[in-house]
């Protein structure tokens, strides 16, 4: 019977093509070359290739049954039936590259529906969400597509949460309106849609969530990708400084001077008293570990909640006060 393409690619008979399209892209990226160096990755990487193609090409067999070589001949012999036979001839890099618009997925974070972002850095420039939806994928056939037609600019929308829905993470649904082709493929209606967006805990302002190709269509264009830029909401009480949060705590002079304790609020709800005995000059910061927001790398671990002193000095002191503070303070 030959390879089984549905196997190769983990999956069972029957599944859909975008089941198919979802397991080429987790193995792709899992099997490329120039992401895993281990011994077998680059022949395993072709194979997903192969199997890719077997099942999403124009061959009708493979598509059907997953099977390199096709069915078996009928009859004794193989005599009484067609013999169908399928040769992968492509390039696993050029699929690779088309299958992912021309893109550099290794300089993208992703965010998939599993919860696996193994493929992030440290700058959280980009996330492609889900598993790129129902999003069609040209498979250079000879098609127009990609060589007569552009891409939009991306669309970008700011994406508002606050300190506490990055503490914990959040569920934002953004509800767009975009055009959208009618089956003549000339015509065009509007049509609403919910793109739903998963904060992850400690997201730092600035990460883009990209949903590619959401923009409007139209018989001549390649729809944008719609981009929302997540922005950090003003707090009443808190300053965000990456992952750490800043609390500025208002104390008299006196205090600074003679010590004092401080009722340190925190992002859940708790208050932490902070006993102070040394002398608190202004802007001074002493630092609370692990009450900041969480890393995005590592949620498990958290920044610093930092307490920034600013002292209050009074409008006007009795005359008998200063002399009774030159003979106290220093000069």
């Amino acid at each position: 019977m030959g390879k089984d393409y549905y196997r190769t690619l983990g999956l069972s008979r029957g599944a859909s093509g975008e089941d198919v399209r979802r397991a080429y892209r987790r193995q792709a990226l899992r099997f490329h070359p120039d992401k895993n160096k281990e011994p077998g990755a680059e022949e395993r990487f072709k194979e997903v290739a192969e199997a890719y193609d077997g099942l999403t090409g124009t061959f009708p067999l493979p598509l059907l049954l997953g099977l390199k070589g096709g069915a078996p001949t009928s009859g004794p012999g193989g005599s009484n039936g067609p013999t169908f036979t399928y040769t992968f001839r492509g390039d696993p890099h050029a699929m690779f590259a088309e299958f992912f618009d021309g893109r550099n997925p290794f300089d993208t974070f992703f965010v998939q529906r599993n919860g696996d972002d193994e493929d992030g850095d440290d700058t959280f420039t980009t996330f492609h969400v889900g598993g790129f939806g129902s999003v069609g994928f040209p498979r250079g056939r000879g098609g127009a597509e990609g060589t007569c037609r552009k891409q939009d600019p991306p669309v970008l929308y700011d994406l508002k949460v606050s300190l506490e829905e990055i503490y914990s993470g959040c569920t934002k649904k953004m509800k767009i309106s975009h055009k959208r082709l009618n089956p003549d493929g000339k015509t065009v209606r509007n049509e609403d849609k919910i793109l739903t967006i998963e904060v992850k805990r400690g997201w730092k302002e600035g990460t883009k969530i990209t949903f590619p190709k959401e923009g409007d269509q139209t018989p001549n264009n390649i729809p944008a990708d719609v981009v929302f830029v997540l922005k950090d909401k003003p707090h009443g009480v808190f300053r965000r400084e990456g992952s750490d949060i800043v609390y500025p705590a208002k104390i008299s002079l006196r205090e600074a001077l003679c010590g004092c304790t401080v009722n340190t609020p925190t992002l859940d709800g708790r208050t932490i008293p902070m006993v102070f005995k040394d002398v608190l000059k202004p802007g001074v910061k002493r630092r609370i570990p692990g009450e900041g927001l969480p890393y995005p790398r590592t949620p498990d671990q958290r920044g610093d909640l930092i307490i920034e002193f600013e002292v209050k000095f009074p409008d006007r002191i009795p005359p008998s006060s200063k002399t009774l503070l030159e003979q106290i303070l220093p000069v």
